[in-house]
């Protein structure tokens, strides 16, 4: 009776916490649509091109999609990170060492079988993430060093020591831009439809969004990481390891971010490009938030942040609206979502 009664409480704060993301969307679009109105541009026009640029044709959903990968990812390391109470706020310093990682060993590589080729460079990256976040869990384990002010200077450290390597010993000698030399076309990942961003990173990514979601619910290790989460005293005093689950949570998390620029790499560039990501790192927090740390829901909030940046150029010219409105819409989303979650802890805080 008691575990259906959970049972119960569970499904009905997941309905709670969806309708909140619902409302959380709604209200965004309308104070985004006062302030097109107040700018003296048309808000129904504007919405109107964005979708036509985003879903208006093939070209244009495979566009949409293409953007939704690269998120998907990312959002999903945030959010695995996060049940365990965990803020890996590191992931754009991840995924710059696993596309560097990763295009190092397709190009270390070349004339091998393409299987092989891409396996091992997905591992390598892969394992080069998760020696970044483990690095910082284990400073949080070990010395209970804020994880947050590490994962920060790792940024730096990560992204700059890839772009030395683009300026130097990686630089491809052809190119005046600071790239990398090309893996080679035949060593790039199968697209989905021809003349497209869209490939089978796409598939990797809900095939890992499935599998996470077994892990975090089905299993021992889940369920630890879970309870570590929800109250890691209580998890502790159970005799649950805070030092493994938290080192192992925050490399598996670097891990699954490294997918965001191996998946670049591989999907889209062809070659490791200095400064390629836009910030994938910082919008997965948004679209780990906004999925309430589900995957499902990063999935759905993954796509919905796709939607926004495919269709921005369009909404650009054809209505006349600024892309930066798509990052105010963004930012609003994420403010609405966030805020019943701050007073929450804030009554918990001052209950304490």
């Amino acid at each position: 009776m008691e575990k259906q009664t959970v049972k119960k409480q569970k499904v009905f704060l997941s309905l709670e916490q969806l309708y909140l993301s619902i409302f959380a969307i709604i209200l965004s679009l309308l104070i985004t649509a006062l302030i097109m109105l107040v700018s003296g541009e048309n808000p129904i026009n504007a919405f109107q091109a964005l979708l036509a640029g985003a879903l208006g044709s093939k070209t244009a959903i495979a566009t949409t999609l293409g953007k939704t990968v690269p998120l998907l990812f990312v959002g999903m390391a945030c959010a695995f990170s996060n049940k365990a109470g965990l803020f890996n706020i590191g992931c754009e310093g991840q995924l710059y060492i696993g596309a560097l990682t990763a295009t190092a060993t397709a190009l270390a590589m070349q004339g091998l079988p393409r299987f092989l080729v891409i396996l091992v460079s997905f591992l390598t990256g892969m394992m080069s993430g998760a020696l970044v976040g483990g690095f910082n869990g284990l400073l949080k384990a070990k010395l209970n060093i804020n994880e947050v002010l590490v994962a920060i200077m790792l940024n730096y450290i990560m992204k700059f020591f890839a772009s030395y390597c683009v300026h130097g010993p990686m630089k491809d000698p052809k190119s005046k831009v600071m790239q990398s030399p090309s893996i080679g076309q035949e060593y790039m990942l199968t697209k989905i439809l021809p003349k497209s961003q869209l490939t089978t990173a796409l598939i990797l990514g809900l095939i890992l969004a499935a599998l996470l979601y077994v892990f975090i619910n089905k299993t021992r290790a889940g369920f630890a990481l879970r309870a570590v989460g929800e109250n890691g005293s209580a998890a502790q005093a159970a005799g649950i390891s805070m030092v493994k689950t938290v080192i192992i949570t925050m490399a598996a998390s670097g891990a699954i971010a490294a997918l965001t620029g191996v998946t670049e790499v591989f999907g889209k560039t062809g070659k490791f490009v200095d400064g390629f990501s836009p910030g994938y790192g910082f919008t997965g927090i948004a679209v780990a938030v906004l999925g309430n740390n589900h995957p499902v829901g990063v999935i759905l909030s993954a796509l919905l942040f796709g939607i926004l940046e495919s269709g921005a150029m369009t909404m650009s010219y054809v209505a006349g609206v600024s892309t930066s409105m798509i990052k105010v819409m963004q930012g609003l989303v994420i403010l609405f979502v966030a805020t019943p979650e701050l007073v929450a802890f804030m009554k918990r805080r001052r209950a304490k």
